[in-house]
Order: C-alpha cells, then structure tokens, then sequence
C-alpha cells in the first residue's frame, strides 16, 4: 500500500477536536449573527433588555420560527413550498366557516381544518413526485390556488372578507388554551407558541440527527436519483415533508385564529419569504442536503430581535426589511465561508 493510500485511510480515523466540529455546523454562522445583532440592540434600545421586551422578541420570532422548522427540512430535502403563508390563513378560515356555520364545537373545526390542510400538503408533495415539475412551480400554483380560495370561499359564506366571531362558541376557551394561551414564568409574561416553537425544533432536530428518516431528508436533498439507488423511498420522503410543513401551517392557523376569534381572509401573502429567510439565515443551503433545525430557530430569533429591536430602539419601522435583507445576504455568506473552511480542513 502507498504512502498516500496510508495517509487518506488514517485521516479517516482522526479524532476531529471540538472547534473543527463546530466549525462544520450550519447553525453556526447564524449564532454568530444572532449574537451580534443582540448586542447591537443591547445597546442601541434601551428597553430591549426588559424582560417584557424580550418576551416579546420570543413571541415574534415564534411566530417565524414554527414555520421555519418545516420549511427548512424541506429545503435540506432539497425542495421549496410557497403556499406556506396562505396556507396558514386556509387552516384557520376552515376551522372558523366549519365551526360557525355548522354550529357545531370549535374542537370540531379544528380537527376538520386538520385534515383539510395535510391534504394540501399531501397535494404538493404528490403533485411534485407525479408531475416531476419544480416545486416552486407546484406551490406557485398553490399559493394562487389558496389566495383565491380564501377569498371567495370567505365572501360566498360570510358576505365580507373577514369571518364571523367565533368566541362565544362551544369549545373556543379550552382552544384557545392550546393554542394561543399566556404562561408566567419568573414573572413574564410568555406566549405558548414559544412552546410550540422550542418543541418542534426539538422534535425535528431529533429526526434530522437519530433517524433513518433525517438519513432520508440528507440524501433526497444531496441527490435524488443517488438516493433512490441506495433504497432511499424518494416519494415518501418528499410527501412526507410537504405534509410535516402543512401540519405545522395548522398549528399556526390556529394560534390566528384563537387569538382574535375572526381571520381576515387576505392575511399570510408574503410570509412564505420570511419562513424562507428564516431558514437560510439558520444555514440551509437553495440547493439541499444541508442544514439544521436549531438553525432555523436562531433565523427565526434573528427576524424577532430585528422587527422588534427597531421598534425599541424608535427608528422608522419602515427600515425593517432593509435590514432583514442585509441580514440574510450577510448571512448566506458567512455560512459559505464557515462551510468552505469546514471542508478545506
């Protein structure tokens, strides 16, 4: 055996020490970031550091980061969904029109709306598996589908583009504990989505790490047809995701619509982008096969500290997405430059 073959086949068993494996982590730029736009808020807003200010950070960057989790398992599986931020709307106009026109139990309209919205999931990842379009194609279409849906679907039965008040029904107070109750601990005031949130990402940071099926994202992500070629079942896991991004959509929706009772039918438009941003900020990659779940967290906490630090720090809030988008241009490139030194070593 030659001097060379020796030296590849021992790099292989070399323990790689704690900052070179941290230094291939795709969370990692965007931690960086997240603590540079802390402090930057830190001192720049007084208020920011209140423990009221920060509850409200959290609860904006829930709101993001619930989203965000689906989607950037999505994306590591190398796809997109664009009908995520009407999707939200759909889930939470089904649960009310159901509810109220139908007289029946909030619980009732919510289980409805569940199934109505993993079958729109379902739709995407069969249309994309069957049809072999792109899914920004897919969900572009979906996107449309559902904007003019909500529309229609709200004026034909409520005669306004919002729904009725569904608060004084039957099971609405026990919902709305579920999904958009207030916890205190330590004395602030916190949102349970921030609940929703930190579980989801512990749920699918588990999957992406100690499953057969996070295997399954990595490989679908880094190559389709390589991946089927080694067993991989391509459909399912594709289907899967797009089903995983429409159950999280309904746990949104219903946080909407338990927290005011009423939905505006045109609300979501434009919050697929921020979902997006919010995972690329967190380190995955427009191409697939790379990314974590906590870094979709940290994308998200990223958007919360910037919309919300703006406001505390009295500047026009209308700078905001100048800097959201300063922000994941910056971040895109720190994590190619993390990435490329990570792999050089």
């Amino acid at each position: 055996m030659s001097t060379a073959t020796t030296e590849r086949a021992d790099e292989r068993l070399v323990r790689q020490s704690y900052l070179r494996r941290m230094m291939g982590r795709p969370e990692l730029g965007s931690v960086v970031g997240a603590a540079a736009v802390f402090l930057f808020f830190s001192f720049v807003a007084d208020s920011f550091l209140q423990p009221s200010s920060l509850s409200t950070v959290l609860y904006a960057s829930s709101t993001i980061g619930i989203m965000a989790v689906p989607v950037a398992l999505l994306m590591i599986g190398g796809e997109f969904d664009l009908s995520t931020g009407v999707m939200v709307t759909s889930s939470a106009l089904i649960s009310s029109m159901f509810s109220y026109q139908m007289t029946a139990n909030v619980w009732v309209g919510v289980g409805v709306s569940l199934l109505a919205t993993l079958a729109i999931g379902f739709f995407n990842g069969f249309m994309l598996t069957r049809t072999k379009l792109p899914s920004f194609i897919i969900t572009l279409g979906t996107f449309l589908m559902l904007t003019g849906l909500n529309l229609g679907f709200t004026k034909l039965i409520s005669g306004t583009v919002s729904t009725k008040t569904i608060g004084d029904m039957e099971g609405f107070e026990s919902a709305r504990e579920v999904f958009a109750s207030h916890l205190t601990i330590g004395g602030v005031d916190l949102q349970v989505t921030i609940l929703w949130w930190l579980g989801l990402v512990a749920l699918a940071t588990w999957v992406l790490l100690r499953t057969r099926v996070g295997n399954w994202i990595f490989a679908v992500g880094g190559g389709s047809d390589a991946a089927r070629a080694v067993g991989v079942p391509v459909n399912k896991t594709k289907i899967g995701l797009y089903m995983g991004v429409a159950f999280c959509a309904w746990i949104s929706g219903q946080h909407l619509l338990m927290s005011y009772d009423v939905v505006q039918s045109g609300e979501g438009v434009g919050n697929e982008f921020l979902y997006i941003i919010a995972a690329v900020i967190g380190g995955c990659l427009m191409t697939g096969g790379y990314g974590s779940a906590i870094g979709s967290a940290v994308g998200a906490f990223i958007f919360g500290m910037t919309s919300k630090g703006i406001v505390y720090a009295q500047w026009n809030p209308d700078w905001f997405k100048f800097f959201l988008g300063a922000m994941l241009l910056l971040a895109t490139l720190l994590n190619a430059w993390v990435r490329k030194r990570a792999e050089a070593k």
